[in-house]
């Protein structure tokens, strides 16, 4: 008798695929069968657990596989669940109901899921198996391609140079991947634009523009012809019309193929275009087996997306239980971080049905293009395109199909952005589209299930588990629910303080505390946390109690603040000293330089006009600061939760367009804000003409220059949600502009939530950006006073944090790499060379021997 093939009581389920939506239905097949009804056995065919696909991009940003992994090793520690890795499923007895591994085991099944998935279609190009030719589609794909692009690198005097084949999702994700690993990259796309199932023309050319503004060639309209080889290796592509291009590396990423060799073999029905062809319960004709995720071919085609894909393993559970359930349609929704751009897509995003109407916000100069599809007498909304600030998603998307309420522009512009509150959300729309959870269900799982936060949700629901775009509405939801049942929301800072960050900030101001000792024994209990601790040492520090570093504060630092400096992912600091407005002598520049020679140090021009130099040790940090302090500098805060930069153009000084001296002020506002401690970072721009060159609309508070003075800007984030700036006064003078920044950063500090970016600080404030606008400008609440005067103080009170360090012996002390060897080295840092600079070795490269300059003396590393 064939291996597990006995009958028994309990059934067996063999499930053929070890990816995203595999693991999902065994994770729902164990979480509902509570009497152990099913014996679970899954198939990877790669060596490790199933994993995030989608995240495979930030493999190349210092993650390892380990970390891509879905959810945690309990599911497979299960003794109902047998995970075999490294295990191919090669054929199918659907007479005996076994099938046969490529390890020569032949498994019984009661139930049969195929979950294999798709492979990486590759265009029949001349070519294409040349050496530096690759697809991207798994860990083992991207690893390769990474080792590929490394040697390719140590081999040659100048960049590599790269290609991808596609300029859909998966080539733009490709191209990601290349610029991750500093590759110069061109895009080759068929279609006249990118992503062309996403977005249409208009979303194309501002989705094109970004991408290039990012130092990415784009190509559309182009069709590859052949990939020209040099000694057996990629060297050359060339195209059916246009000039050819040299290439040292090519990715084809061009679309995926359902991997239905399995299913054709053992002669189930497949699809025109491939795929093993299911009805709305996910079966096939075979009534013992099932087809999920992008393998199945369910209403006459086959989806590549996650979020379908975790509905078809939801129902198969279902239906594995004695349940009924059936596919509801998929939701073609998509909402994606390409090269750091913002891109979603939902609905009937291209105007499709009859009588659809578009009202269209296309911004050139920012690269925003936002397109709402709304029905003919334009209340109901169908679907929209979002490029460059998709921050409106999470609203808009439940609302597909429901009248929208008021002028659909408004819902598009940036200083109106206020789509209708997640509270008013109907129960039957869907909030959490990767799972397919409804407003009705997140209610039901306050009001019934005892939930009082988003986290305690996601324990209920499987909302906000996936891709976490949702986060924001459920958040609201889950307000909004315990607010109208009369229960009072909780804004502790956490289980050892009741009061929120802005209360006790307050109470720490007019209380006159100084130590954490104090504060926590007048106002909390326990010796605090991770949260807490921070926190109140940032309360501190704006409140100009002294040294980050005096007696019990320093205690309660973070790491970055504990040292003054950036730790960096292979142990060693960043050092990066303050360099107003970006101007800086000869004289300064020679210093800096001589510092990171003598010191081994990596340096970079960061994006705040100013040099970052990595890979120092801690014990090295005052040596370079003694220098550095000796030569004019002083700390930049990079490491803090403070002010960073303030960012400007040349202005008047030198650009012929530019109307007020941008530099000068920029120098000012910098050295006025220099180390004042806030809830997040904070970052300025002031650019001297409407033209923009400093960016100063993507910062936490933006200057332009007018002809009559200055426009005043503010709530500008990068980071995961970008957030344009939004005009908060117009046409200012330089003592007005002063003053109302001092007071609009003070209420900040006084009033945000603990890591609380000034942006979602506006959006959260009752009555937005016109009441705070009310307390700066107009002095509703009669705190100006308080607050210009909270400002002075800060500004008579700063001194350097590294030249006071530097002063004191005990403070010193605390930079020694080991407590109990002191005179010790840390001789676990390894480097490589890169482009005449050294880099932390990656993992492979320590263990393969292949470690350039190891040790951490300046002149080895030099």
């Amino acid at each position: 008798m064939p291996e597990d093939t006995a009958p028994t009581a309990q059934q067996r389920l063999v499930v053929v695929g070890g990816g995203m939506v595999a693991r999902r239905l065994v994770d729902a097949l164990r979480a509902r069968d509570g009497e152990g009804r099913w014996a679970i056995t899954l198939l990877a065919e790669e060596p490790r657990a199933p994993y995030d696909r989608v995240a495979l991009t930030s493999y190349f940003t210092g993650r390892e596989p380990e970390d891509l992994a879905l959810g945690g090793q309990e599911l497979w520690d299960d003794p109902l669940v047998t995970l075999r890795r490294g295990v191919r499923a090669e054929a199918i007895d659907r007479q005996a109901r076994t099938v046969t591994t490529s390890t020569g085991r032949v498994l019984g099944y009661d139930a049969l899921v195929l979950a294999t998935g798709s492979y990486a279609a590759v265009p029949p190009v001349p070519g294409k198996d040349l050496r530096g030719a690759f697809v991207y589609r798994t860990i083992d794909d991207v690893a390769d391609l990474r080792a590929f692009v490394e040697q390719r690198r140590g081999d040659l005097d100048r960049p590599v140079r790269g290609a991808v084949v596609g300029g859909g999702l998966p080539g733009l994700e490709a191209a990601g991947a290349l610029r991750a690993l500093e590759v110069d990259t061109t895009v080759v796309e068929f279609a006249p634009r990118l992503m062309p199932l996403q977005v249409d023309d208009g979303g194309g050319e501002a989705l094109k523009r970004l991408i290039e503004g990012l130092g990415v060639s784009v190509r559309t309209s182009t069709a590859t012809s052949k990939i020209v080889g040099e000694r057996g290796a990629v060297s050359r592509m060339r195209f059916s019309e246009g000039p050819a291009i040299d290439v040292d590396v090519v990715i084809f990423a061009v679309g995926v193929r359902p991997r239905d060799e399995l299913a054709r073999e053992a002669g189930l029905e497949v699809g025109e275009r491939g795929g093993v062809v299911v009805d709305d319960a996910c079966a096939t004709a075979d009534p013992a087996i099932w087809a999920i995720g992008e393998v199945a071919c369910i209403g006459g085609r086959c989806l590549g997306l996650v979020a379908p894909g975790y509905t078809m393993a939801e129902i198969v559970a279902d239906r594995l239980l004695g349940g009924a359930g059936t596919f509801p349609g998929a939701d073609l929704s998509t909402k994606l971080k390409l090269l750091g751009v913002d891109v979603a897509s939902f609905g009937d995003a291209f105007a499709r049905e009859p009588g659809a109407l578009e009202v269209v916000i296309s911004d050139p100069v920012t690269g925003v293009y936002k397109k709402l599809v709304m029905s003919d007498d334009a209340t109901t909304l169908r679907g929209g395109i979002l490029v460059g600030d998709a921050s409106a998603y999470a609203s808009l998307r439940p609302m597909v199909g429901r009248a929208l309420g008021g002028d659909p522009a408004a819902h598009l512009l940036p200083e109106g952005l206020a789509p209708a509150p997640a509270g008013d959300l109907p129960d039957e729309a869907a909030v959490c589209s990767c799972n397919n959870v409804t407003a009705g269900e997140i209610r039901s799982a306050v009001c019934e299930g005892g939930c009082t936060d988003p986290a305690g949700v996601k324990a209920c629901t499987p909302a906000g588990t996936s891709c976490g775009s949702c986060l924001p509405p459920v958040k609201k939801l889950v307000t909004s629910e315990l607010e109208a049942a009369g229960v009072e929301v909780s804004r502790a800072l956490c289980e050892h303080f009741d009061l929120s960050r802005a209360e006790l900030f307050d109470v720490v101001r007019v209380q006159g505390l100084t130590t954490f000792s104090e504060i926590i024994a007048r106002h909390g209990r326990g010796r605090g946390c991770d949260i807490c601790r921070p926190v109140i040492g940032s309360i501190l520090a704006s409140l100009g109690t002294g040294h980050i570093l005096d007696g019990e504060c320093a205690t309660i630092r973070d790491t970055n603040d504990f040292v003054m400096a950036n730790l960096q992912k292979d142990g060693s600091y960043s050092v990066v000293p303050r360099i107003p407005g970006g101007e800086v002598t000869p004289e300064g520049l020679i210093a800096i330089g001589e510092v990171a020679r003598d010191f081994g140090l990596y340096t970079k021009i960061t994006g705040g006009q100013r040099v970052d130099l990595f890979g120092a040790r801690i014990d090295q940090l005052p040596q370079i600061w003694r220098r550095l302090v000796d030569a004019g500098f002083e700390s930049g805060h990079a490491y803090g939760k403070s002010l960073r930069t303030v960012k400007s153009c040349v202005g008047s000084t030198w650009c012929r367009f530019g109307v007020q001296d941008a530099v000068g002020l920029a120098i000012d506002l910098e050295l006025r804000y220099r180390g004042l401690r806030s809830p997040h970072k904070i970052k300025l721009g002031v650019s001297g003409c409407a033209r923009e060159c400093a960016e100063a609309r993507g910062k936490d508070v933006g200057i332009i220059a007018t002809d009559n003075g200055w426009n005043l800007y503010v709530g500008g984030n990068g980071g995961f949600t970008p957030r344009h700036a939004q005009l908060f006064a117009e046409d200012l003078g330089t003592d007005e502009l002063v003053r109302t920044i001092d007071r609009f950063l003070m209420y900040y500090v006084r009033t945000a939530d603990r890591l609380q970016r000034t942006a979602p600080w506006i959006e959260e404030h009752e009555g937005g950006i016109d009441a705070i606008r009310a307390v700066v400008l107009d002095d509703g609440t009669g705190i100006a006073a308080d607050l210009d005067a909270a400002m002075a103080a800060h500004v008579e009170g700063y001194r350097d944090e590294w030249a006071a360090t530097l002063a004191d012996p005990d403070k010193l002390a605390r930079f020694a790499p080991f407590v109990n060897a002191p005179d010790a080295v840390d001789d676990s840092l390894a480097y490589v060379g890169e482009r005449g600079q050294a880099r932390p070795a990656t993992a492979e490269e320590r263990s393969s021997g292949s470690v350039l300059i190891a040790g951490t003396t300046p002149e080895v590393r030099a």
